[in-house]
């Protein structure tokens, strides 16, 4: 299936401000940027046909892959100034790149790269910066023997904040963790039917229009996932998705102990 992947957005919180920042889905975990780790994710599964949805640092993304090292991910064998690789990361990979405006909401975005999907009735989509273990294949059966017309990923919240219960009197009555609330977010991994297009106007949004009105009909479909979800919306997330990279705790990287998945 095709993959939608929706890196255009400034990424403000993960930004200094300063002019030529590089994008949130070009930050590092580990010596690839967010955006390869999302992408390996679905290639693991054989998803390999990637639509980017391309705005704020365009060219960041474009050079990556322009002149992108597989030496820095794979082994490789240096005999008379030649380059072997004993194994590779895309070189299956077909990646469309496409500017979709700088500030395009993602419902908007999608619209844009309709074209691209070459009129596939069910495709994939997601965030490009959330990283998951989640079980694709069962993600993406459980949607297709439905007859919903979108699937939305969603996954306990994962922030550290409390829920206050407070009495009449202004007394505390309990402290709980969000997290251990009976509360669902938006995970960022989405599965699509073409349907979803007749419910997203001109500069729409994904999940508040298409999502939204699909909702209403009964025709939303929720795959609760309460396993490895980790966003990087902040700076401080980012550095903390490195660090564990870097000590090899690693959940998302399924294709570093799974054999490679093919898909149907």
């Amino acid at each position: 299936m095709k993959v939608v992947l929706f890196c255009g957005g400034y990424g403000t919180r993960m930004r200094s401000g300063t002019p030529g920042d590089v994008p949130k889905p070009m930050q590092l975990v580990g010596p690839r940027p967010l955006i390869w780790h999302v992408m390996r994710y679905y290639a693991h599964f054989g998803h390999t046909e990637f639509i980017l949805c391309l705005g704020y640092g365009a060219h960041h993304i474009k050079d990556f892959f322009l002149n992108y090292q597989e030496t820095t991910s794979n082994d490789f064998v240096l005999r008379g100034g030649e380059v072997e690789l004993l194994s590779t990361d895309i070189s299956d990979w077909s990646i469309s790149f496409v500017q979709t405006g700088i500030d395009s909401p993602i419902g908007e975005r999608l619209r844009r790269v309709r074209d691209h999907l070459d009129g596939d009735e069910i495709f994939l989509a997601n965030y490009a910066d959330v990283l998951t273990d989640a079980p694709l294949p069962e993600i993406i059966d459980r949607f297709a023997a439905s007859d919903a017309g979108a699937s939305m990923m969603v996954v306990p919240p994962a922030e550290t904040f409390h829920c206050i219960e407070l009495g009449e009197d202004g007394m505390v009555g309990g402290i709980t963790p969000v997290s251990d609330m009976p509360l669902w977010i938006n995970g960022g991994y989405f599965v699509l039917r073409q349907e979803v297009f007749d419910h997203i106007p001109p500069g729409g949004d994904l999940v508040a229009d298409g999502c939204g009105q699909l909702a209403k009909r009964g025709r939303l479909l929720a795959y609760p996932h309460r396993g490895y979800w980790k966003p990087t919306d902040t700076v401080k997330e980012r550095i903390a998705l490195d660090e564990a990279y870097s000590r090899g705790d690693r959940p998302w990287a399924l294709w570093e102990r799974e054999p490679e998945v093919r898909s149907r």
